[in-house]
């Protein structure tokens, strides 16, 4: 008779050991956050998300805990979007509970959810830029089936510009090897981006969850719209290394949090020991407050 371990298959196995190593890591660095000594910084997360992820419950997923949890670890502001946006079709509703919830926790700046493949989605646009005042709005290309050459995408990329508006792309939302098996969704390839952004240089776009690669960084390094973040950059001196090959100001403190416990992404970012205290306050809030403000040229 074979035991539970025999019968499950290979793509099972991956996924449990996958996410076993994840939270077991995960527990570990949130251990040694609580031992290490931080000099204090203003931080601004720049990666959120807030009500529930379908295929499994977070810790930190009620709004509550998840303010409560970041301003214990020194966060003034988060940049908060939805995970209903990724999977509802109603969006204007997610986004008006976006802003709803985030003026109950002021913590959080709501960041608007488009889907280009929906009938309106210049609607759902203007309303984040007008009626809710939105810095920024958040696309999930991959959940959403298209690609970054999608005509629809340019255009968005233009109106958020001349609005002075950035857009978050968000290349990934969780590791392929524990994804649901009904569900694979692979990260976004953002190729495109480099043509793209040569006509659109007015246009701001931060990448959420991507791990860096230098030949794309190689190619937009003279590109000046491009913004990477913390969540997925793995490494002792991964960070460093970013912040080096990203040209100067690229890298925002971003913890895709409650995703991944937040300590995580802010012990990589201080326990490298090689980013002096200017870059520091940089990559943890003054990169953020400076990309949020830019207004276009």
């Amino acid at each position: 008779m074979m035991d539970n371990t025999s019968q499950m298959s290979r793509r099972e196995l991956l996924a449990v050991s996958a996410g076993a190593a994840s939270a077991l890591a995960l527990a570990e660095e949130a251990s040694a956050f609580a031992e290490l000594e931080v000099p204090q910084k203003r931080i601004i997360d720049a990666n959120v998300s807030l009500f529930r992820w379908p295929f499994r419950r977070f810790p930190l997923d009620e709004t509550r805990l998840l303010a409560e949890k970041l301003q214990s670890l020194g966060v003034s502001e988060a940049w908060a979007g939805s995970f209903e946006g990724v999977f509802h079709r109603d969006v204007a509703g997610v986004n008006s509970r976006l802003v709803d919830e985030c003026r109950k926790h002021p913590i959080f700046l709501p960041i608007g959810s488009v889907n280009l493949t929906l009938p309106g989605w210049e609607t759902d646009l203007q309303r984040c830029l007008g009626q809710h005042n939105m810095v920024g709005v958040r696309v999930h290309p991959n959940y959403h089936g298209y690609t970054l050459e999608r005509e629809a995408f340019a255009e968005l990329l233009s109106i958020a510009a001349e609005a002075g508006r950035f857009v978050q792309i968000a290349v990934s939302m969780e590791d392929t090897r524990t994804q649901n098996e009904l569900v694979p969704v692979a990260d976004v390839d953002i190729s495109p981006l480099v043509p793209l952004l040569k006509q659109h240089q007015k246009a701001r776009v931060h990448l959420l969850n991507y791990r860096p690669q230098a030949t794309f960084l190689e190619q937009i390094r003279e590109l000046p719209g491009v913004y990477f973040d913390t969540a997925r950059v793995d490494g002792t001196d991964s960070i460093p290394r970013l912040v080096e090959a990203a040209a100067p100001g690229r890298v925002l403190f971003g913890s895709h949090a409650p995703f991944l416990v937040p300590e995580a992404a802010l012990i990589r970012t201080h326990e490298s020991g090689l980013l002096d205290t200017h870059t520091l306050q940089d990559v943890l809030a003054d990169n953020a407050n400076r990309f949020r403000e830019a207004e276009s040229a």
